[in-house]
């Protein structure tokens, strides 16, 4: 399990760490600031491994978040199948009033989101703390 420092905006309750093991290696971890659910993916978003962010929003069909900003700083790899998946995010939180936010983007991910023209359909900010304070 990976361990983090505890910055003033790392201090909020972690609900839960959800991980997969294979060739592509991901893990994410879904918590909650300020009425806000930050998913922090860690590791490569493909084939094998997008199905872990559908699967952290409906870990709790009863609460499903309206507001989610996914922290990508510490994904190093991510294909078309993580675009889907954050589309798929994107629609769940549009279908209520709520939104979805990118954050922490690195360049080889950057070039995809940019490809993919997600950066024109989502805002997307270079920290976690200014896609919560926006």
């Amino acid at each position: 399990m990976p361990k983090t420092s505890a910055s003033p905006l790392q201090r909020h309750r972690v609900i839960n760490l959800y991980s997969t093991n294979g060739p592509s290696r991901l893990s994410v971890i879904r918590t909650v600031h300020g009425g806000v659910t930050v998913l922090s993916p860690q590791g490569e978003i493909d084939l094998h491994t997008a199905h872990r962010l559908r699967q952290v929003l409906t870990a709790d069909r009863d609460h499903c978040p309206t507001r989610v900003v996914v922290d990508l700083r510490w994904v190093i790899f991510m294909d078309f199948s993580g675009i889907n998946a954050l589309i798929d995010l994107y629609r769940a939180t549009r279908d209520r009033p709520g939104w979805l936010r990118l954050s922490g983007i690195q360049a080889p991910v950057w070039r995809i989101v940019q490809l993919s023209g997600l950066d024109v359909v989502l805002d997307c900010y270079p920290t976690v703390h200014r896609a919560l304070t926006r």
